[in-house]
């Protein structure tokens, strides 16, 4: 009867997940940022590792860490084998036919874009249960297993995803007190310019591209983590926002928000929705990607 040697034994596997993230992004910080933990606890599971295996994986120095070369021989074995395992896990949730519907969108798009769209969503596949997680960046299939991703992209970058028909734009927004204040664009120098962290080069981009606004200063003003609490901020009078059409089109519908200056300029990028081919996908991806787009 054949014996089967037995399986040599491994170090934990917090510790070669702490190890696998941090040799690849070559940084502790980032490490800690993908897998949702602090910079403390992946040092320590680093150490516990090189402890283990008894020489060291990383090169320590002033301006952060440089993997060894030991480190680096087996990274991508080690990445090929944690996108297996995530991609047989992602099996075993694809045999589940009751699982739910899994959305990855930036934060703005999500809170501001999706939401109000839900309930018909959810009238449209009443048997639909959605799951939506806010990314800032689009999620890597293998690590981060989803159906569709809605983010913003230039129309034909990716084969097979869908883009809102309109053509997303920039313009200043502000509430009807406040948008009475302003008149040409130099009016702007007199009042506060609200900002998104992530396009807080948007004002001047659209001040170069109205022109007559030479005083205005683009980089004055406060600058918000979230676009919704910009959006706040401009929906209470307290500034001036650069607008994304896409994001404060109900805004304006219902006049909470007015545009003093019909000057919009076009983006390059729009809405964008990419199903996911990973796994089993679901076969309502497509439907779902191309009912959305053309909500309103």
């Amino acid at each position: 009867m054949p014996v089967k040697p037995p399986r040599p034994r491994l170090p934990s596997l917090n510790a070669l997940r702490a190890f696998e993230a941090a040799a690849r992004c070559e940084s502790f910080v980032k490490a800690a940022e993908e897998l949702g933990v602090t910079a403390g606890a992946v040092t320590q599971q680093i150490r516990q590792l090189e402890a283990w295996l008894g020489f060291p994986l990383f090169r320590r120095l002033a301006q952060g860490v440089v993997p060894t070369e030991a480190a680096l021989s087996a990274l991508p074995r080690l990445t090929r084998g944690f996108d297996t395992l995530a991609q047989a896990v992602q099996g075993l949730r694809d045999s589940d036919t009751g699982r739910a519907f899994s959305i990855a969108a930036l934060p703005c798009i999500a809170q501001l874009w999706l939401s109000p769209r839900l309930a018909d969503l959810q009238r449209n596949w009443p048997q639909l249960h959605v799951s939506i997680s806010a990314m800032e960046e689009p999620p890597d299939p293998r690590r981060d297993p989803h159906d569709l991703a809605i983010f913003y992209r230039e129309p034909g970058t990716i084969p097979g995803a869908v883009c809102l028909p309109d053509e997303d734009t920039i313009l200043p927004v502000c509430s009807p007190g406040l948008a009475s204040k302003i008149r040409l664009p130099g009016d702007l120098a007199g009042q506060t310019l609200l900002h998104d962290a992530v396009w807080r080069s948007d004002w001047a981009r659209w001040l170069a591209f109205a022109g007559g606004a030479a005083d205005v200063d683009a980089g004055r003003g406060p600058r918000f983590s979230l676009y919704s609490l910009a959006l706040d901020a401009a929906l209470s009078g307290s500034g001036v926002l650069m607008g994304r059409s896409s994001l404060i089109v109900g805004h304006l519908r219902d006049g909470r928000l007015v545009a003093p200056f019909a000057t919009a300029m076009p983006l390059r990028e729009r809405l964008t929705f990419t199903a996911s081919t990973q796994g089993r996908p679901d076969s309502r991806q497509a439907e779902i990607a191309a009912w959305l787009a053309a909500s309103t």
